[in-house]
């Protein structure tokens, strides 16, 4: 039985009918000439979710991608160190003494897994590093995943691969260009040693481009490719990676008084926040009608449930997998 066979005869009631339900109105919304924007919060890029994500990109089912630093960073550094990674099923159970000793062997904590700081970071820092400050030398300021892919393209990291470069979701990205949005950079590992360069004067600030900018970009390509069916909204989780993109045609519609901007002409949110803590990540998608992003007959979904379950479902749906 195909994926998609045993999703249409299990999946009946509930989540797993609103999963489906989703699923085909992706699938609808790409049959009819529409674009897609897919936003990841979360860890989902050391949750490997590249392994189905770059399946998804090389079929062109995803046009553009909203995500933050720590997902642009972690696929690539599950890329150049997926041997020293340390899964820790007990995680739950571990006593602060316990977690100190990982932080002393150089082991960073994401749920169950552990990300190693000396064969993560610092085998990517010395070659972005070049990277930076070659730019900043030629007079060239660029976004942050500019970086990255001239980081990727430029071949220096194969020596380090570990996995399968078909599981890495940036590499598929750098080889289509696919344009991404990075909101909130600064917060990442990578933008942390950004700034400490800067700090000790190794690198100007300006040298990378800012989030203001990148607002503006994605404004412009917003602009460039909301014609016809228009630009569907898949998010993954909550926080700035979703909260960031969606604001775009608000700001259009309203700021830059532009009333022909169409509303995202699909809406779906992978989701496991509560909408009762006034929380916008667990919003219900009618809320976005009050903030002029969606309209009333746009196709809304909200699975409530695991991203790292959900996520890879729906794409093995969207491959006919």
């Amino acid at each position: 039985m195909k994926i998609r066979e045993f999703i249409e005869h299990h999946y009946r009631h509930f989540n797993a009918a609103a999963l489906i339900d989703a699923a085909k109105g992706y699938e609808t919304h790409l049959a009819e000439g529409g674009k897609m924007m897919i936003t990841l919060a979360g860890a989902m890029s050391t949750a490997e979710l590249g392994i189905s994500l770059a399946q998804i990109i090389r079929a062109d089912k995803v046009q553009i991608i909203s995500c933050t630093g720590a997902n642009l960073e972690e696929d690539l550094m599950n890329l150049v160190a997926h041997s020293h990674y340390k899964r820790v099923p007990n995680y739950r159970d571990l006593t602060p003494e316990q977690e100190r000793e990982l932080l002393d062997q150089g082991l960073n904590r994401v749920t169950d897994t552990c990300i190693p700081e000396e064969e993560a970071f610092r085998r990517l820092q010395k070659h972005v590093f070049e990277i930076w400050k070659k730019a900043e030398d030629e007079g060239r300021r660029m976004f942050p995943h500019e970086f990255m892919y001239e980081l990727i393209l430029s071949g220096v990291l194969k020596q380090y691969y570990e996995i399968p470069p078909e599981h890495s979701w940036m590499i598929a990205a750098a080889e289509k260009n696919l344009p991404i949005v990075v909101p909130g950079w600064e917060d990442s590992t990578m933008g942390n040693i950004f700034a400490s360069y800067c700090l000790k004067g190794e690198l100007k600030a300006s040298t990378m481009k800012s989030g203001i900018e990148y607002m503006m970009y994605l404004a412009d390509w917003y602009t460039d490719n909301s014609e016809g069916k228009g630009i569907g909204f898949f998010q993954i989780g909550g926080g700035i990676a979703g909260d960031f993109p969606i604001c775009v045609v608000p700001m259009l519609y309203q700021d830059m008084e532009r009333y022909d901007t169409p509303f995202w002409s699909y809406f779906c949110q992978i989701s496991d926040s509560t909408t009762s803590y006034g929380s916008y990540s667990g919003a219900v998608p009618n809320e976005k009608i009050t903030w002029g992003k969606l309209d009333i007959d746009t196709p809304k979904f909200i699975i409530e449930s695991d991203a790292t379950i959900v996520a890879p479902l729906v794409f093995a749906w969207l491959l006919n997998q």
